[in-house]
């Protein structure tokens, strides 16, 4: 672990949102916070870099000081694409926090495709917030979605971590439809997965209570229904259903866009 949370930002309500929960989690961690603003090259171009973006940076910093006093913040004014920069940056941090969505008309902006892109790509986990979650209640559990995938066997791992430093418990969400799974599935069967999915996961975490939720239904809806009650949702980057060629899978897409509180997508390492 490197002991760092990178957080993007550019400007907006949101984004100040982001770095609020980066301070947080950076503080969870006993990590540095670095609060990065991508400027997109715009042709002609007279004044590089613009000095606006040093402003913008310091009112993040001082945001995130104002979160978390006690942290060391460092900032970056970086001329790029964003995904790429930030797809750089998460090579050497912990955690990388985006804003879902950005304002318009500022250069640099965290658009819905931005965060997308960036949990398909990152090599650490991304963790995306809006405006309107604010904070979460520390009494919330975390909540994790498994479907059986490679990826979701990484974020097995680090919904086991998240809940561990909130000092709150788990719930396991494994979402089924009867109707479309193969021949001779049943409701024991897919238990029985969801246990294995877990297994061992208790023993390097033994102070995380956890539940194990079977639920019929489409993924992306029962998650976001159980995120309702939760104070960080976990999902895999692609699901055991990805098509090939899709960046990021639908459930962890429709998550990122539509959960009621922040989440963490986990992409498994290369």
């Amino acid at each position: 672990m490197s002991n760092l949370v990178v957080v993007g930002v550019d400007g907006s309500d949101m984004s100040l949102t982001a770095v609020a929960a980066a301070a947080t989690a950076a503080a969870r961690r006993g990590a540095r916070l670095r609060v990065v603003h991508v400027e997109v090259p715009i042709k002609p171009r007279y004044v590089v870099p613009d000095p606006a973006s040093a402003t913008l940076v310091q009112e993040a910093a001082v945001h995130a000081l104002g979160v978390e006093p006690e942290l060391v913040v460092t900032k970056a004014v970086v001329t790029g694409d964003v995904v790429h920069v930030l797809e750089a940056e998460s090579r050497a941090a912990d955690l990388i926090v985006v804003g879902s969505r950005g304002m318009g008309g500022i250069t640099g902006l965290l658009l819905g495709s931005t965060p997308v892109s960036l949990a398909a790509r990152s090599h650490c986990p991304v963790m995306t917030v809006r405006e309107e979650h604010g904070t979460s209640a520390d009494g919330e559990p975390v909540v994790l979605g498994i479907d059986g995938s490679p990826d979701s066997e990484e974020a097995v791992d680090v919904a086991f971590a998240e809940a561990a430093r909130r000092r709150t418990g788990l719930v396991a969400v494994h979402a089924w439809q009867p109707d479309k799974a193969p021949p001779g599935t049943t409701p024991e069967s897919e238990a029985r997965a969801l246990a294995r999915a877990l297994a061992g996961r208790a023993d390097t975490h033994p102070d995380v209570t956890v539940r194990r939720d079977l639920v019929e239904g489409k993924a992306h809806e029962v998650l976001i229904e159980a995120s309702r009650t939760a104070q960080l949702l976990v999902v895999g980057a692609r699901g055991r259903s990805g098509i090939a060629g899709l960046l990021l899978g639908s459930v962890s897409q429709a998550a990122m866009t539509y959960a009621h509180c922040p989440v963490v997508t986990v992409r498994r390492a290369a």
